[in-house]
């Protein structure tokens, strides 16, 4: 059987191709409704399908979408990548999802191949991108996204959650249960990026330290983001001398290793020990017990993202303070903290 062409169509409907055309990539021209319903029975009855390769070739753009984030396994970025490609879809694009690894190098090789394949936009989670990696976007003249982070190398539009203020909660929450003190678990660096979500978390832990006039000095903790690392730290930690009262982690998966830590040495949480994270993923709810955490609308922030990197009319020109979109934190309370039952 012959390929069905785009003529094809606009014979049986009685129509130019351009036409055709415009019904087929909504644009860049309105077309009359009862002219696209024709078209679209035409499309329907002949079972045409377009040839993207074509139109990527010829509008240089594709129906793609990049996303780079450092590391799809934990549950975190998984989510926001779940939440990234369902946004996409109903907008009638696909993701392509690359690891960065936390590596300078693998996300500029990502950056380049995303870019070369000519993606309607490009997502980009990052743990600080390089000087390179902003070269290489401003060389592509990218349209480019941040999620989760807003670093300084990058002047770009940014969906954001409040992490400063998610953690000044969840610290405060853990004071109130009178807790002489409450240690944090922060990133692998004594000096994060500027911009960086497990950085602002720390800032938001300490600012609610000074406001209860608690000192903040040997109380913070480095250990990687993963639980398989934060575990092992945490074993540390909990069977020295000096076990604290509480802690507050920058990650969820953080806190699930300081919890399996815990359950191992025969500390009870959260009778002799209180524990919060940050990021509500959903095995936050499964803990043992059920994780007191901060909640950051990924769903939202997705769609948030899809919209901008698609839609230059809603990226906002101006100040760095105006090209960022912070979506609010908000504190869900489970037994961890020393609360009762957990929230629905």
């Amino acid at each position: 059987m012959a390929k069905v062409t785009r003529d094809d169509v606009a014979r049986l409907a009685g129509t130019s191709t351009a036409v055709v055309s415009y019904v087929i990539n909504n644009g860049p021209r309105p077309v009359a409704p009862a002219t696209r319903e024709r078209v679209l029975a035409a499309i329907k009855q002949l079972g045409y399908r377009p040839d993207r390769v074509a139109q990527a070739m010829a509008s240089r753009r594709t129906d793609l979408i990049g996303m780079i984030v450092p590391d799809a396994r934990q549950p975190f970025f998984a989510e926001m990548a779940h939440a990234v490609e369902q946004a996409a879809a109903e907008r009638g694009k696909m993701v392509l999802v690359g690891n960065s690894d936390y590596r300078d190098e693998r996300e500029v090789h990502y950056l380049r191949a995303f870019l070369g394949m000519r993606v309607s936009g490009l997502i980009l989670v990052s743990q600080g991108p390089s000087e390179r990696a902003a070269a290489e976007i401003e060389a592509w003249d990218a349209r480019v996204v941040l999620l989760h982070e807003r670093p300084e190398a990058i002047d770009d539009v940014a969906v954001v959650t409040d992490d400063v203020g998610g953690a000044q909660l969840a610290t405060r929450h853990l004071l109130e249960h009178g807790h002489a003190y409450v240690a944090c678990l922060g990133g692998t660096e004594e000096t994060p990026a500027v911009g960086d979500p497990v950085a602002d978390h720390v800032e938001g832990w300490r600012r609610a330290m000074r406001e209860s006039g608690r000192s903040t000095e040997g109380r913070l903790f480095q250990a990687p983001y993963n639980r398989y690392d934060a575990y092992q730290v945490a074993l540390g930690l909990l069977s020295g001398p000096d076990r604290p009262p509480a802690i507050f982690c920058a990650t969820d998966d953080q806190a699930i290793g300081v919890l399996r830590a815990a359950r191992e040495l025969r500390i009870d949480v959260p009778g002799e020990l209180a524990v919060a994270g940050f990021d509500d993923v959903k095995e936050a709810g499964l803990t043992d017990p059920p994780l007191t955490t901060v909640f950051s609308d990924r769903p939202a922030m997705a769609r948030a993202a899809v919209d901008l990197v698609l839609d230059d009319s809603l990226r906002v020109v101006g100040s760095r303070r105006e090209r960022l979109k912070q979506f609010p934190s908000a504190l869900v309370i489970r037994r961890s903290c020393g609360c009762g039952e957990p929230t629905p």
